[in-house]
């Protein structure tokens, strides 16, 4: 006889195809949230690459602009016969961080707060206001003692380890020695920059001590006596102490030294006079732009060069970080 089939009662066929179904459903599901995850990534990447090359496109104009400071300075220096650069001209004045459609705003119709939250700031430094570690050394790599004896008097004012101008000019001249092949398997790379340093076992908290006063620049330069800082003025110029150094500073405050004369007349009787280790007059910059779009922030450091109406960029850094992080 057969059994009737009580209401609700599921039969195997048809809990087949429920578990079928539901698994089914739960590929369907899983597909569709991989494909929906996949378009969000994509669109995240977009968006961060299409950032990146807006603020990279800023930061190029900003560098332009120094470009151009750089070149109307030296065009207006060579039309008024005073060729000297000090901290009262316009490429010495920072910029501070200031929203970047105030500066997009064609007209006062224009509505400026419609961009993105875009802020730019930037300064333009002196590379030649700093002692320049490139001439420590001659053209076949010998140590020079005045400048050596510079250094050393400019590690002991920073307040560095007293071994640390030894070292420094031990490195430069490993360095010099790989670049020029007599040791090429055990010297190391010739350093551009300062921080390159640390590769001979300097710390990064001395050659930061060391930043404001020292640089490395690609060919040796004297420093100026209009920009440098008083330790570096003291360090450079043989038998000046800080007291010195600090008149002179205080006397270009009020007018920036135009000729070395100006500058050999303030010193004390017996002074020696070397052209090749002070100047009036830069060549050599730094410029340091930082934009902050958003949550990010793009940082840019340069090295520009000026020679005559001509201003090259020598090298750029770029690093970036998010905004909350600082």
């Amino acid at each position: 006889m057969k059994m009737a089939r009580r209401p609700g009662c599921i039969t195997p066929q048809r809990g087949a195809a429920l578990l079928l179904a539901m698994i089914v459903l739960v590929l369907v599901a899983t597909a569709t949230a991989g494909m929906v995850w996949q378009q969000t990534r994509a669109v995240n990447i977009e968006a961060a690459e299409r950032a990146r090359s807006q603020a990279a496109w800023i930061l190029n104009g900003a560098l332009d602009w120094a470009r151009l400071i750089l070149r109307e300075d030296h065009r207006a220096g060579q039309q008024s016969n005073k060729p000297h650069d000090h901290l009262g001209e316009p490429w010495a004045q920072p910029l501070a961080e200031a929203r970047l459609s105030a500066f997009l705003a064609a007209d006062k119709d224009n509505n400026a707060d419609s961009g993105p939250e875009a802020f730019i700031s930037g300064t333009i430094e002196d590379a030649q206001a700093r002692l320049n570690l490139r001439g420590l050394l001659d053209d076949s790599g010998k140590p020079v003692p005045q400048q050596v004896s510079a250094l050393e008097r400019l590690v002991s004012l920073a307040g560095a380890p007293t071994d640390t101008a030894k070292r420094m000019v031990q490195a430069l001249v490993d360095a010099h020695t790989g670049a020029s092949g007599d040791n090429p398997g055990g010297a190391p790379l010739r350093p551009s920059r300062l921080l390159d340093l640390a590769w001979s076992g300097l710390d990064e908290a001395t050659l930061e001590r060391l930043a404001p006063f020292v640089d490395l620049l690609p060919t040796a330069t004297p420093i100026n006596v209009n920009t440098a800082s008083r330790e570096v003025i003291a360090a450079v110029i043989e038998g000046l102490d800080l007291g010195g150094a600090e008149r002179l500073v205080q006397a270009r405050g009020r007018k920036p030294f135009e000729r070395l004369e100006d500058v050999y007349a303030m010193l004390p009787p017996g002074t020696p006079q070397e052209p090749g280790r002070v100047g009036v007059n830069s060549s050599y910059f730094h410029v340091a732009g930082r934009l902050r779009l958003e949550e990010r922030v793009l940082e840019e450091r340069s090295l520009l060069f000026r020679r005559d109406s001509r201003v090259e960029v020598l090298r750029r850094e770029r690093r970036s970080f998010a905004w909350a992080q600082r």
